[in-house]
């Protein structure tokens, strides 16, 4: 409980007129379901609607596709996985490179950047710069038994649905493994 109550008292002083630091530059994702060039250009076309795409580059053999984003736009990886279950599919795996100025990681794995709530899993008491390459782990963004492996190790409401109350308010908290 003093945890949530601080980090409401962090998140109002950091979210007054600020925006987040954070910025994803790139991402490798996995994409579940694809047969053939079709689905491939199915996703992709999806993928380039979003306006913070830089570029979408395929790669059939491993069933991935190589994101670049764009520097001045902020990123979404649940519009991400929308847009992939959109054209059909789903998520197998993203791993992004994270842009990290000085994020300090609590204690217990949670850390605040901007408007975005994290929690590192396997990182703790730590702070961040610079370039991070980190998978995210949430559920729909790793296979099912993978999430309910995790779920089982883990057993927090927040990673099961993805969201906790902060500030009295329902918030996303993107889990994440470096």
């Amino acid at each position: 409980m003093k945890t949530i109550q601080y980090l409401s008292i962090f998140l109002i002083f950091l979210g007054a007129g600020k925006v987040s630091a954070q910025q994803i530059s790139s991402a490798e994702l996995q994409v579940a379901g694809l047969t053939c060039s079709m689905c491939s250009q199915a996703t992709e076309k999806s993928l380039r609607s979003l306006d913070f795409i830089e570029a979408v580059k395929p790669d059939l053999n491993k069933n991935i596709f190589v994101i670049d984003f764009k520097k001045s736009k902020t990123v979404s990886i649940d519009l991400i996985r929308k847009k992939v279950q959109d054209a059909g599919f789903s998520v197998a795996g993203l791993s992004a490179v994270f842009n990290f100025n000085n994020l300090k990681i609590d204690e217990n794995g949670q850390a605040v950047d901007g408007s975005e709530i994290y929690k590192f899993f396997n990182a703790k008491n730590k702070t961040l710069n610079g370039a991070v390459r980190a998978s995210v782990i949430d559920k729909n963004f790793i296979p099912a038994p993978a999430f309910k492996q995790k779920a089982a190790q883990f057993k927090t409401d927040t990673y099961v649905s993805g969201y906790g109350t902060i500030n009295g308010k329902k918030t996303r908290i993107y889990h994440l493994a470096i």
